[in-house]
């Protein structure tokens, strides 16, 4: 991998420790909430997390392209393209939450090869690469057997996410698993890596919500895939669906195929 794969994760964490200490500064501030075209909210936190972190990468990799949820796509045809969303659950941080996260990813090919979830808050990075183990503030994390969802700790952000067809199936879902956690933003995804939570299922996301999750995914043993079952990449359809346990996600899978 030109460049090496090392030199890419130790920039995913020098943006994660760049766009960190503006988060907090802003965080429980009482900042000025604006809302965009397509009325989720942003802050001045999203604008100057992005802002410094996009500088960084035209720094080290000018020709690298960018995903950026704030201020758009550069170069999107490159090798090699980073996905930053700088902060993932703005409603949970400007409602004085601490579940709100950082997400970086590196695509190569279209496919992701680096991802971080950072929360700044609670001071905890999770890093995953191609082919390594997932780290969770520098040490090795795992996902837990659970092959069904009877079993299952599932979260969600929010079931607003889901409609018709798919809020049917995820009802059921719901009321089959042992347990069920919203508001978890991306922290659902890494509690999943760590062996906390077995199940994340979500509609309507972003490129920037979901490839920053696959390789921390990934490299913790579980699986994360669309609704069909899909690799995940810059062109998904936003319905997600993440898994510690491979037999958990096949069921999962199965019950999603009715609102394909």
């Amino acid at each position: 991998m030109p460049g090496g794969l090392d030199a890419f994760v130790a920039l995913a964490e020098r943006l994660a420790e760049t766009s960190g200490p503006i988060a907090r500064a802003y965080f429980r501030s009482g900042l000025t909430v604006e809302d965009k075209s397509d009325q989720t909210p942003v802050t001045a936190a999203d604008k100057e997390a992005e802002t410094a972190m996009r500088a960084l990468i035209e720094g080290a990799y000018p020709t690298h392209g960018i995903i950026g949820e704030e201020y758009g796509s550069v170069r999107t045809d490159a090798e090699y393209v980073w996905v930053l969303d700088p902060i993932d659950g703005t409603r949970s941080f400007v409602a004085g939450l601490p579940m709100f996260g950082t997400l970086i990813a590196l695509l190569r090919g279209g496919r992701p090869v680096v991802g971080v979830i950072d929360h700044p808050a609670l001071g905890e990075r999770w890093v995953g690469a191609a082919e390594r183990p997932t780290l969770l503030n520098g040490k090795p994390v795992q996902t837990r057997d659970c092959a069904s969802l009877t079993a299952a700790t599932i979260y969600c952000t929010a079931p607003e996410m889901f409609e018709g067809a798919a809020l049917e199936i995820f009802n059921r879902c719901r009321d089959d698993a042992r347990v069920i956690r919203y508001g978890t933003d991306c922290y659902g995804y890494a509690m999943v890596a760590s062996g906390f939570g077995d199940l994340v299922i979500e509609a309507g996301m972003s490129a920037y919500d979901y490839l920053p999750l696959v390789s921390v995914i990934d490299g913790a043993g579980g699986v994360i895939t669309d609704w069909e079952g899909k690799a995940l990449g810059p062109r998904s359809d936003g319905r997600v669906v993440a898994s510690g346990d491979r037999r958990l996600h096949a069921e999962v899978l199965g019950r999603l195929s009715e609102a394909v």
